[in-house]
């Protein structure tokens, strides 16, 4: 006794794509010796549900009982779990309410851990309002932040732009600790870094969905990835979230941080304040350290579990501190006319 599944063809607009969806419909005393297995349309074939294994006539009878197979016309594939999983991811994608309730329905009595947390962090994401942008088309996600932002790109571009205010503000502070010989040229640069930050907007782009691919860290429907520690390439985890999403999305993704590569209060901000301090009548660069400071160059967005307190042990490219001095040009001879 087999379990059979019938597959159903759904099409994917007016394009001629399917996809297969599969509808336990009987379970069927299959003999082949006796009376052989008739699948009604040419090109049919089974396969095992769990792997997608094809089963010929040979392979049938050495099949375990209560297995359950998948009834496939020509052209259908079927992976096994892998497709569950996509068909799954599918119907997700852009659930509809019918999903979404009966998702809430088995949450409701639901009594282990595991599946509690796997419900709840489904509904999390698929009631996510993602396309909304304006306070008018999701308050919700607006609830706690003042009347004056009018759309969530606002508020993140605000988000940003205070944490690059945030560092700032350090590099300022630091004026003080400067000897009372460099303070004067410690200041202007800083002055300079104001007025680049200020014809930047603070880098506010940066957790903006609407700007430019090159100006911003997340995709144009506002997902954010986390870059990993400051010590490898990617995340492992593969840590993501969508601020834009919900009003808990965007309060967790204030955790997230930009983290300095090579490290802001531990490094740059003493090395700036050391190369002031000792130019000897060099100009200090003071375009790169403002790299070091502000921009992506040296940013990393990690998620709070990725970031690592411990000393980076980086330092800053000697050979970019101070500008690169030009040589005067030699005066050539003078030529006697021939």
């Amino acid at each position: 006794r087999s379990c059979v599944h019938r597959p159903a063809l759904l099409s994917q607009g007016s394009q001629p794509s399917f996809s297969l969806e599969s509808h336990r419909i009987c379970c069927l005393d299959l003999d082949l010796d006796q009376r052989g297995l008739w699948l009604p349309i040419t090109g049919s074939r089974l396969c095992l549900y769990e792997d997608g294994t094809e089963l010929t006539g040979d392979y049938f009878s050495s099949v375990p009982d209560n297995s359950e197979l998948v009834l496939l016309t020509s052209g259908q594939t079927w992976q096994g779990y892998v497709s569950d999983i996509h068909h799954f991811l599918h119907a997700f994608h852009k659930p509809q309410a019918g999903l979404i309730q009966a998702a809430r329905q088995l949450l409701s009595g639901e009594q282990a851990p595991l599946r509690q947390k796997l419900l709840a962090d489904l509904l999390h994401t698929v009631s996510e309002n993602t396309e909304a942008e304006t306070r008018a088309e999701d308050p919700p996600w607006f609830e706690g932040l003042e009347s004056r932002f009018k759309n969530k790109s606002g508020y993140l571009r605000y988000s940003c732009e205070s944490r690059i205010r945030s560092y700032l503000r350090e590099v300022s502070a630091s004026a003080s600790t400067v000897g009372a010989e460099a303070q004067e040229e410690y200041v202007r640069i800083v002055g300079l870094m104001c007025r680049k930050l200020r014809a930047e907007q603070y880098h506010s782009s940066y957790f903006d969905r609407g700007a430019e691919a090159d100006s911003r860290l997340c995709t144009p429907e506002g997902w954010f990835s986390c870059q990993g520690p400051f010590d490898v390439d990617s995340c492992a985890s593969k840590h993501s979230i969508n601020p834009y999403g919900n009003r808990e999305s965007r309060i967790l993704f204030s955790t997230w941080n930009l983290d300095h590569i090579i490290e802001k209060r531990r490094t740059v901000i003493p090395t700036l304040e050391a190369a002031v301090a000792e130019r000897a009548g060099r100009e200090v660069s003071w375009e790169y350290f403002y790299g070091l400071l502000f921009t992506a160059h040296n940013l990393k967005l990690v998620h709070i579990a990725c970031h690592k307190k411990t000393s980076h042990g980086l330092s800053c490219d000697p050979r970019r501190i101070y500008r690169a001095q030009t040589k005067p040009k030699r005066r050539q001879p003078a030529r006697k006319c021939q």
